[in-house]
């Protein structure tokens, strides 16, 4: 899983990244927050942000995540107790919040608790079939075996549903944060559009799509 920290303190940006690049994550750390804001839509799966930071606040970027992503995860790190800046951060999106000083241990346990929500799945094995609102999409795996992808783009659409994913989201989501191209991403589409019974994708040009139940 790929991580953006944002930690203006050396010490404590070195040790975060050290602890969790042992337990697996790949952590791309950042001590200003100008060149955090500029990555933020670089395929990242979850987001630590410290308020306090040179250049650009960790609030602006947590607003400029929940512009391309509602809902992966962003845990806030700050020595600030004052309730005006946590409930700024609760109200921009933010899904957790952490106050310095802290073990770094129990940064960990939330970043496995949201993330575990976040890649919680809503399928069923390959040998069943979905039912989805009162069947309004059914799937024959008899005919079409799902995929990893195919499961993964269904339950973001599923999760997401009349609301704009754009080929970011889309990217980040079903590719778990590496790199897919724009093609990759529209075969993909046509794929699940062959499994469903109705056309609920609608194209948005440019831009992403639109899971449409509606």
């Amino acid at each position: 899983m790929k991580i953006l920290l944002l930690e203006d303190n050396k010490k404590l940006n070195e040790a975060i990244t050290k602890r969790l690049n042992l337990k697996g994550y790949n952590v791309l750390s950042f001590i200003d927050g100008k060149d955090a804001y500029e990555m933020v839509t670089e395929g990242f799966s979850c987001f630590i942000l410290d308020i306090n930071v040179p250049n650009i606040d960790g609030i602006k970027i947590l607003k400029k995540i929940r512009e391309y992503y509602n809902s992966l995860p962003v845990i806030i790190i700050s020595a600030s107790v004052e309730l005006d800046v946590i409930k700024q951060a609760y109200d921009f999106g933010c899904n957790d919040f952490l106050k310095k000083p802290f073990f770094i241990d129990e940064l960990e346990i939330k970043i496995e608790k949201l993330c575990n929500i976040q890649n919680d799945k809503i399928f069923f094995d390959e040998n069943s079939y979905f039912d989805f609102k009162s069947s309004l999409v059914s799937i024959n795996d008899e005919e079409n075996r799902l995929t990893k992808k195919e499961k993964l783009l269904l339950n973001l659409f599923l999760t997401k549903k009349n609301q704009l994913i754009s080929y970011e989201s889309i990217e980040n989501y079903v590719w778990e944060g590496n790199f897919a191209s724009l093609e990759s991403i529209r075969s993909l589409i046509r794929r699940v559009r062959k499994i469903l019974n109705k056309d609920y994708i609608q194209t948005v040009v440019d831009t992403g799509y639109i899971f449409k139940t509606d």
